[in-house]
């Protein structure tokens, strides 16, 4: 089954429909790549969904153990090289600043992390930094 239609907008813009949801995501070039950066990025996307992965696969197993993560954040940092144009590095800062968290939940919380379809779907030679702040 087809996941999205993406159609071109010009001037470096996309529009992507998600067809089961019909949820939509404008991409625009970045302003380092000739785009007006008024959107995310391809890339952005790339690296916020490394994200949202490892928050979902978070979620997942915190409910399995009974671990409270509600309300925790991530700031998501994309690094790019510029000869071949691509992402070198991805940072991913997780803030659980607000509960307290045991020895064996703060492995389950990054075991998960790192178990995520996407970090496990990425080319190696793309780092990947988790910096989980309990």
């Amino acid at each position: 089954m087809t996941t999205s239609n993406i159609k071109y907008q010009g001037n470096l813009r996309t529009k992507a429909v998600h067809l089961k949801s019909s949820s939509m995501i404008i991409t625009d070039a970045p302003t380092d790549n000739q785009g007006k950066g008024e959107a995310f990025s391809p890339t952005d996307i790339v690296a916020t969904a490394l994200g949202s992965c490892m928050l979902t696969i978070i979620g997942l197993k915190a409910r399995e153990h009974k671990i409270d993560v509600e309300n925790i954040s991530i700031n998501v940092t994309k690094i790019m090289e510029s000869n071949p144009r691509k992402i070198s590095e991805i940072i991913i800062e997780f803030d659980f600043l607000e509960k307290k968290y045991s020895d064996k939940e703060q492995t389950i919380i990054k075991n998960s992390a790192k178990s995520c379809p996407v970090a496990l779907s990425l080319d190696q030679k793309i780092k990947q930094t988790l910096i989980f702040n309990f």
